[in-house]
């Protein structure tokens, strides 16, 4: 694994970057300056960008919440969500057709096509998960999710690990500014722990790679988690660059203890950065 100082010391050896967002681009409050220069240096020597993220949301919002951040849409032609690719197995009935879904209001668009098929979790064929629920969520009687309230959801799901559970977003958490969050893939980590099938979009699975970039392109992968980013780069055999200082910052200190992390998650990197940087 090398250390980088610049991205400029390597990209000329690859035509494709498919870059992560959150925790690269951006960090869910305001986007990073240093990782704009660095996409907007490649856009200028024409190299294929591709962000490729584990949103629970059809491509277009991410677009629209970027931009709402003033991202210049010029580098926004090649966006995947793994919400995407979930959104058109779903309009497909892939899993069935009626689901109940498991996540906050704002992750509705994923379903629009087939909203008149959502229905309650005893009635459902599937169940859809975007996230945890929303503690504001009328639905909930103001019921309070917070970190110690993870046992709700076991208890919410236990009696129905029969059915798949489609995930459409496999982190387990992300950070929002500082603040650490939970995601729909630690909600499919419980359902799985109850004995439960949980279907994943998005990274590290293959399939979402493949809506990217073609076999003969050379691609590095850039992003912040171990589980998604640089597992998903490992599984299609890409080379790939580790932005340590993301969702994984608190979780090693130095290049030893970032080794054996790299051991645990079993996953290599071939370089590190904290943040990108052209």
């Amino acid at each position: 694994m090398r250390e980088l100082n610049h991205l400029s010391e390597i990209f000329n050896v690859y035509d494709t970057f498919v870059i992560d967002l959150w925790g690269v681009i951006h960090n869910g409050i305001k986007l990073n300056d240093k990782a704009l220069e660095a996409v907007d240096q490649l856009n200028k020597k024409s190299k294929k960008i591709v962000f490729l993220s584990n949103a629970p949301r059809p491509s277009t919002k991410v677009v629209d919440f970027l931009l709402s951040m003033n991202m210049n849409k010029k580098y926004l032609s090649n966006v995947m969500t793994s919400g995407e690719a979930a959104m058109h197995a779903i309009n497909k009935n892939k899993f069935g057709k009626k689901f109940f879904h498991l996540g906050p209001p704002r992750d509705t668009a994923i379903f629009e096509k087939v909203k008149e098929n959502k229905t309650t979790i005893d009635s459902c064929e599937f169940i859809l998960c975007t996230g945890l629920f929303d503690e504001d969520d009328p639905d909930l009687n103001k019921i309070q999710l917070h970190e110690n309230d993870l046992d709700y959801y076991k208890n919410f799901l236990i009696k129905h690990t029969s059915k798949k559970l489609v995930c459409t977003n496999p982190d387990l958490t992300v950070h929002r500014g500082n603040k650490e969050e939970y995601c729909a893939g630690y909600i499919a980590k419980i359902f799985e722990d109850l004995g439960g099938k949980a279907i994943y979009y998005g990274k590290p699975h293959k399939e979402i790679y493949e809506m990217c970039f073609k076999k003969n392109e050379k691609v590095l992968a850039i992003g912040d988690n171990l589980r998604t980013d640089i597992k998903g780069a490992n599984n299609l055999n890409i080379d790939c660059l580790f932005i340590s200082n993301g969702v994984h910052r608190n979780e090693f200190k130095n290049i030893s203890e970032l080794n054996t992390l790299l051991n645990k998650f079993k996953v290599k990197a071939n370089f590190i950065q904290k943040e990108l940087k052209w």
